[in-house]
This record gives C-alpha cells, sequence and structure tokens, in this order.
C-alpha cells in the first residue's frame, strides 16, 4: 500500500522545519560550485518515477552527463522529507504546491519549482454517507488532516455550493487512522486522498460528492530545489529535467517495456500493479516537458496559487508575523509575481522543462 503520509499538517511541519533550520549550511558553503547534491522523495503514485530512474540507472546517467552526483533520498515519512528540505539538508524534495508555500517558502527558504509533474485528478475526494448531494454536508462534522489539501479541497467544494466553512465542523484526523474513523457509524463525512480514500469508498453508503477531479490543476505535485543552490549549479536542474521526462516516457508506454516500468514502480511503492494503475488513473502526469511548460506558463496557475495562498493566510499558514496574504511573495515565468515582490520565496522555474523540451538538455 502506499505511505498514508502525503501532503499534510503545514503548521507541524514549519514549526519542526524552523527548529531544525540552525543546522542549514552556511550562504558560502550553498552558493559554492558543488559536484554532489540530494533530492529527497516519498511514496506516491506521481513521485515513483525517482526511485525507479535511480534503480535503473537512468539517475547516474543524466548525472554523469553534467559530472555531478544525484543521490535519490526516499524519506519514510512526507512530513520529514519537507522538514529536512527545509532545515537544508535535501537540496530539493518531491512536495505540493501548497505545502512548497507554506513551509520552506513561508519560512523565508528561497525554493523554485524545477519540474511540475503532475496534479491530483481524483486521488483527492470528499465523501458523505446516505446522500449524493454536496449541499446536504452542510451542519456535519467532517473527518480529515486539518491544514493540508485535504482541508483545501473541502473549502473549495463549499464554495461550489455557496457554503462556507462556518457551516462545517471539522475534527482533526490522522491520515493513518481515518479510514477506521470512516469505518463507524458515527462519522458520516471525511475527506482524504488516496489510496485511504479508495478503502473509504468501498464503506456502506459511500458517495464521493467531490473530487480533487472538479478542480484540476489545483493540487500540484512538485520538484523544488533550493534556488541559491540551482544558481551556483545549473547542471543540477538540467541533470533532474533529463531523469525526469526520459523515466516519465518510458512508464508512458504502452508496451512490455512500459508496464515494466510501472509494475517495478508498484513494486518500490510497496503495492500491486493493479492498485498502482489506479493511482496513475487518478493522477495527471505532465509526461512530456512541452505540456508542463504550457501548464506552468498559463495564467491559471496564478489564479491557482492565489486560491491557495488566500486560503493558507486564513489559516493562519504563514505564521503570525504575516500581515497579509501577500506575506510570501511568488514569481512565475515572463516576470509575473504574486504578492510582496520584495519578497519572493516561491518560484515557478520553466527554464529546464523548456530545455527539455526544445532538446537542449
Amino acid at each position: 500500500m502506499f505511505n498514508g503520509i502525503h501532503r499534510a499538517g503545514a503548521l507541524v511541519m514549519l514549526a519542526c522545519a524552523l527548529i531544525l533550520a540552525s543546522c542549514s549550511p552556511t550562504s558560502e558553503e550553498k552558493t559554492a560550485t558543488r559536484t554532489e547534491f540530494n533530492i529527497g522523495w516519498s511514496i506516491y503514485a506521481g513521485w515513483m518515477p525517482w526511485p525507479y530512474a535511480e534503480q535503473t540507472g537512468i539517475v547516474k546517467k543524466w548525472a554523469d552527463k553534467y559530472g555531478i552526483e544525484i543521490n535519490i533520498v526516499q524519506v519514510n515519512d512526507y512530513v520529514e522529507s519537507v522538514n529536512q528540505y527545509t532545515a537544508g539538508q535535501l537540496d530539493g524534495v518531491t512536495v505540493a504546491n501548497m505545502d512548497a508555500l507554506t513551509i520552506p517558502a513561508a519560512g523565508g527558504k528561497d525554493t523554485s519549482a524545477i519540474i511540475v509533474g503532475d496534479y491530483s485528478n481524483g486521488n483527492d475526494g470528499v465523501l458523505l454517507k446516505g446522500t449524493d448531494s454536496l449541499s446536504a454536508i452542510k451542519g456535519r462534522k467532517i473527518n480529515l488532516v486539518e491544514l493540508s489539501v485535504s482541508h483545501y479541497l473541502l473549502a473549495r467544494a463549499l464554495d461550489s455550493v455557496s457554503l462556507s466553512m462556518t457551516d462545517v465542523s471539522t475534527v482533526n484526523t490522522s491520515d493513518a487512522d481515518i479510514a477506521g474513523a470512516f469505518s463507524s457509524p458515527d462519522v458520516t463525512a471525511a475527506v482524504a486522498w488516496n489510496p485511504q480514500l479508495s478503502t473509504m469508498k468501498q464503506a456502506p453508503d459511500a458517495r464521493e460528492v467531490f473530487s480533487s477531479a472538479n478542480i484540476p490543476g489545483e493540487i500540484l505535485d512538485l520538484l523544488v530545489v533550493d534556488t541559491v543552490t540551482l544558481e551556483a549549479n545549473p547542471n543540477l536542474g538540467k541533470a533532474l529535467a533529463g531523469i525526469w521526462y526520459e523515466t516519465t516516457a518510458l512508464m508512458q508506454k504502452q508496451d512490455e517495456e512500459g508496464e515494466a516500468a510501472r509494475a517495478a514502480m508498484a513494486s518500490l511503492a510497496g503495492t500491486t500493479p493493479e492498485m498502482f494503475e489506479g493511482q496513475l488513473a487518478t493522477t495527471f502526469l505532465y509526461a512530456d516537458p512541452e505540456s508542463a511548460v504550457a501548464a506552468t506558463s498559463d495564467k491559471s496557475l496564478i489564479e491557482t496559487m492565489t486560491r491557495v495562498r488566500d486560503f493558507s493566510f486564513s489559516q493562519g499558514l504563514f505564521g503570525q508575523g504575516a500581515s497579509s496574504a501577500d506575506a510570501v511573495g511568488m514569481a512565475f515565468p515572463g516576470g509575473k509575481t504574486l504578492g510582496d515582490p520584495d519578497n519572493i520565496t516561491l518560484r515557478f522555474d520553466e527554464r529546464y522543462m523548456q530545455m527539455a523540451a526544445d532538446g537542449a538538455l
């Protein structure tokens, strides 16, 4: 089964990351030209190309091309992987867009999203018992991982039927416990992500009334890299883009080679090929660089990140020092910015994806 810890509790992660930050490398250490880098990942369908690429030698192939060494480091806990990146113990990490904003970026770590890998296209959902109507959620207690993308998905679901967060109450439930909680007759509403979501859908009288497929492109999964490290070592970005697109092209093949690649990824994720295929079916993978560049350059990304940052600020995820949702600045392709232009700490950098699209890696 997939690791259930995916895209969770940003307040806890931010607090831990700030404690760990004292262990970060100095500015001189980070700006120096280097030859060895550590990229963290945790188990999730859209991130399994990374360990597969390492297992098959694709990582070494591209690292060797640029005269560097890249260590693809598994971190069993998603929370911990983001903390380690924020503290400077990893040079890059796989992370969801909301968490990239509310943890490293909000904590002052200048972060570049160099690969927009996929978006959740049904991997996250809102479940109710006894009804197919989302409007029936009004007045219910909703079990979910608070301050996570599940909380964001709930807010978007409520807005779609002219309700607000004040029309419901939430019950903070860990991802490890949510499937068990939903099996109780007393729990009639929940928000969860796969694989727990798939299990919960099988509960008697359970109905999915809203999912991330209703808000395509809003729950994004990224590879982010420390901006200072990237600017001093651009070959790292080139190698990572080469690794990603060679691997995703392979896993998209509808032949024996592609099937074997996906089966190997399933094994690395600790699940069956059938379950992994099911996960991929609700993951919109930007497998080719042209589509990734288009998505990153589209104005809809700014609209998405506006919603994400407004929600994050409303939940206090920018910290006590933030006076408005503009406190954390973001940069997008074409010189566009959102928030404080003097405090840009999250950058959607399409350069390396564009190199892949142009065959220039």
